[in-house]
């Protein structure tokens, strides 16, 4: 039978339009993807401003307090309080924020920690006595320690799992450029007695930066699901992830884990023994993160390398690289840590960092002033401890702590974490130089070599593999008793 006139035109004509159609959807459902992916990167680069001033408002101290010690005329106890004052309100920011982003959502407690940011630098700027520029300092590690609580948990909530080392992680990247902003202003402006008031009031413009951005990000779509805002969260999700296959996925794990959970997410829940390997995992990399020693190398590599010979322009040259070495292999860190995984970037990369410190304190076995070889191998072993150090522990050290905790106790547990990093980083900050005078210089890169192995031992047991995995499989791991049996999903 011959087809009517036109026919095969007009099948022909619905083929094409279809195919055409069908490649229309295809090309939007890409540029949706294209536009999710954006989305995320600027949702998590916004909020890791707050590493931005984490950074800056611990390194500014080292320049300012210079001259802060002339303004009022302060002794040896006096320079210690001013210093550590920060570091304490950090431990008491990170433990109590948390009830607030628990409450009120991760993103109106970012704003609040900005809004004391700018407070607190201002405050500390316009200081007319050491108790008051203490009191300043005080509200600015809470602020900071508030801030190091909440963004790892709230980037960990937005992204998707084959994303999430790295934006996560980028918080401490800003860190690292931070404290190399605050080296370059507390450089720049140093020359009057008063320098310093300018050096801290700076502080409040990047937490102006961090304020205003958070207005235009949505809140984290877990803490909606976990609040009854399923909707809410519904929509936040399509526009973090652009298709909805992988959100209705996504939604199905979070409902199926959110059923399971415990009615209240209180403290004690931390003490129950399916969520004790998380605790153990997150604390144990918190504490190793800085007794392993990076602050030494950041703030006492000039006073250590001086006492051992070093020239006072060269040490403060050196420290210089230390800080750019750090910026660019947290960089690398960030960039391999979603391909390599945390697990293995650290189990490979830790026993070279603690290598790196066995030579640099053999260097000093000698008292003879550092030239040529001797120098040169000096530089190579600080900077390979540098990028074995900083680009596996301090890379993974808020990444690991905001991914591997339950929903109902993320926020309270993050901040658990964080106060540990803090607490940890005072114990260094108040022993080195004494380490350093009892133990002599090599003896203390020693020690801290031997607390890398201990990492790496303790990781090696401790820590399973969460790259490649949702929050929710890592939960119903925990549940499940399978935690150190985690495998990519």
């Amino acid at each position: 039978m011959t087809a009517a006139p036109g026919t095969h035109n007009t099948s022909t004509s619905l083929m094409h339009k279809r195919a055409i159609s069908a490649f229309h959807a295809q090309a939007h459902e890409e540029d949706q993807r294209k536009s999710a992916r954006r989305y995320v990167s600027i949702a998590a680069a916004v909020a890791a401003v707050g590493g931005l001033l984490f950074g800056y408002d611990t390194g500014i101290i080292a320049s300012a307090l210079i001259f802060v010690t002339q303004t009022f005329s302060l002794s040896t106890m006096g320079q210690e309080w001013v210093a550590a004052s920060l570091n304490i309100g950090a431990i008491f920011g990170a433990v109590f924020s948390s009830p607030i982003s628990d409450r009120w959502g991760r993103r109106p407690a970012i704003m609040a920690a900005a809004v004391v940011f700018i407070a607190a630098s201002i405050g500390c700027g316009l200081a007319p006595n050491v108790a008051v520029l203490i009191c300043a300092r005080l509200g600015l590690g809470i602020a900071i320690g508030a801030t190091t609580q909440i963004v790892p948990v709230y980037v960990a909530e937005l992204a998707p799992a084959s994303r999430r080392g790295g934006l996560v992680s980028l918080f401490q990247l800003v860190f690292s450029l931070g404290l190399l902003l605050a080296f370059f202003v507390g450089y720049e402006l140093a020359g009057s007695a008063e320098s310093w008031r300018a050096m801290f009031m700076l502080g409040a413009l990047p937490a102006l930066l961090l304020a205003f951005g958070m207005l235009f990000l949505p809140e984290s779509p877990r803490w909606l699901l976990h609040n009854a805002q399923e909707q809410h969260a519904v929509s936040v999700l399509y526009r973090l992830r652009g298709h909805k296959d992988v959100v209705r996925n996504e939604l199905d794990e979070a409902l199926v884990v959110r059923t399971g959970k415990h009615n209240e997410g209180d403290w004690k829940i931390l003490k129950q023994k399916w969520v004790r390997p998380a605790l153990i995992a997150a604390l144990g990399i918190a504490a190793f993160s800085q007794l392993s020693g990076p602050n030494v190398i950041v703030y006492y590599a000039p006073i250590i390398l001086s006492q051992a010979g070093l020239g006072h322009s060269a040490a403060l040259l050196t420290s210089v690289s230390v800080g750019v070495a750090s910026t660019i292999t947290t960089a690398l860190g960030i960039a391999l840590i979603d391909r390599v995984g945390r697990r293995r970037m650290m189990l490979v990369m830790l026993p070279l960092a603690a290598l790196s410190l066995f030579v640099l304190g053999a260097i000093f076995i000698s008292s003879a002033p550092l030239s040529g070889v001797r120098l040169a191998l000096m530089i190579v072993s600080l900077l390979g401890y540098i990028f074995f150090n900083f680009g596996s522990l301090s890379v993974a050290v808020w990444l690991v702590a905001s991914e591997v905790f339950p929903l109902i106790i993320r926020s309270k547990a993050m901040g658990l974490a964080s106060a540990t990093v803090w607490f940890s980083d005072t114990i260094v900050s108040l022993i080195t130089l004494s380490l350093v005078e009892a133990l002599g210089t090599t003896g203390t890169f020693w020690l801290f070599g031997g607390v890398n192995v201990a990492a790496f031992l303790f990781i090696w047991k401790y820590v399973p593999e969460t790259a490649g995995t949702t929050l929710e499989y890592i939960e119903e791991s925990l549940r499940h008793g399978n935690f150190y049996k985690i495998q990519k999903k």
